[in-house]
């Protein structure tokens, strides 16, 4: 193999999070790498799309890839009960992913970041990358490896790390029909470990999918029913839920659903992954400059993190496991807790798709709520605000 003058830094996968760590590292000066193992930037697709105003705006991307703006979601459950949340204004936007990842690209490619596609790490070699790919066998020495290579992270395999506490299969199909399109439609019925959804994504088209752990294609065909019979387009994914036990080490920090930032509320990746990348991206400048990669210098990468998104990250995983508790039953009588004009107030006000602590703090004084979720709340949620 050909030797080569080490990167400073080395990004593994260029979805968001590995373009806006490939951005940050080249535009503060560091020679940076980065490594897609697929032919076209944003392919396959894996993702709803669905993102906050944040979450789009931490993209720095323009307003092309934009498909739609919504203002709220509907919540429907199999017994019958709605809640309409309607913030009449947009709080989100639903995006064309392939585009938005191939000008988070271009940006990093502006900066002075390489791309290498249809480039896969089969391996590691000391502080190096074995890759394979259109280009043969190949070995590219890193000073920092930023490891931003999904849910089945080969990097996270490869080193022997921890990984995330829960996996989900998802199935989205792109469908024929017509909804009103300020509201996402909810459907916590659709899967007993998530829920299903449909997302408005331009003029009579709407993504239709959910997340499970068990049986999830009869359970995505049953729930896809009640959409009529065309598909346009079908994807099928991984959602990492619960972080890695420990997201550095080996001169390689983990980001992005590599890492399982995933919020485990709704699933969203874009927003966490981007914001972990930017700290990775920070950590990695002062690693370069100090001329220091041991696990103590990483280490601050952990801690900027956690004092961002940790407290939101861990206060999701909770949730989540609440939701795994709750019957039908509960789920119906909990959406109708909420249908009430001073909560749904509240929701409007509060609301955050990408940082629900405040609302859920806000939600754990009204007494309505205490005694719809009853014993349930032993899960900790409650005493995580004391």
């Amino acid at each position: 193999m050909e030797s080569r003058t080490p990167c400073d830094v080395i990004v593994v996968g260029a979805g968001p999070a590995g373009s806006a760590a490939a951005y940050e590292c080249a535009r503060k000066g560091l020679s940076t790498l980065c490594i897609e193992e697929h032919g076209t930037i944003g392919y396959p697709v894996q993702c709803a799309g669905l993102l906050s105003n944040a979450a789009f705006g931490e993209c720095r991307v323009s307003g092309r890839p934009v498909l739609n703006r919504v203002s709220g979601a509907r919540i429907i459950t199999g017994k019958g009960s709605g809640l309409l949340i309607d913030a009449k204004m947009p709080k989100a936007c639903v995006v064309d992913r392939g585009m938005l990842d191939r000008e988070m690209a271009e940006a990093a490619a502006n900066a002075g970041a390489e791309f290498r596609l249809k480039t896969a790490v089969y391996g590691m070699k000391g502080t190096s990358v074995l890759t394979r790919g259109v280009h043969g066998h190949e070995e590219f020495p890193f000073k920092i490896l930023i490891a931003a290579d999904g849910p089945r992270s080969t990097i996270a395999r490869l080193l022997r790390m921890g990984r995330a506490k829960v996996f989900l299969a998802g199935i989205q199909a792109d469908v024929p029909y017509r909804c009103d399109p300020r509201f996402v439609e909810i459907y916590p019925d659709a899967s007993p470990d998530f829920f299903g959804w449909a997302i408005p994504a331009g003029k009579d088209r709407v993504r239709v999918g959910l997340c499970g752990q068990q049986q999830v294609m009869e359970q995505f065909k049953e729930f896809a029913k009640k959409f009529g019979t065309g598909v346009t387009h079908l994807v099928t994914g991984t959602l990492p839920l619960g972080l890695m036990p420990k997201t550095y080490g080996h001169r390689t920090l983990f980001v992005g659903d590599a890492a399982g930032f995933a919020k485990p509320t709704s699933g969203g990746g874009v927003y966490t992954g981007i914001r972990s990348a930017r700290h990775a991206a920070e950590v990695a400048v002062a690693a370069c400059e100090q001329g220091s990669y041991d696990d103590a210098t990483l280490a601050g990468y952990e801690r900027r993190w956690k004092a961002d998104i940790g407290r939101d990250l861990e206060l999701g995983f909770r949730i989540f496991g609440l939701r795994q508790k709750m019957t039908y039953q509960e789920i119906d009588a909990l959406v109708r807790a909420l249908d009430d004009p001073q909560i749904l107030s509240t929701i409007v006000q509060f609301g955050d798709m990408d940082r629900p602590g405040e609302l859920v703090k806000k939600l754990m004084l009204n007494p309505g709520i205490i005694r719809c979720l009853g014993p349930l709340l032993s899960s900790g949620i409650r005493s995580f605000f004391c």
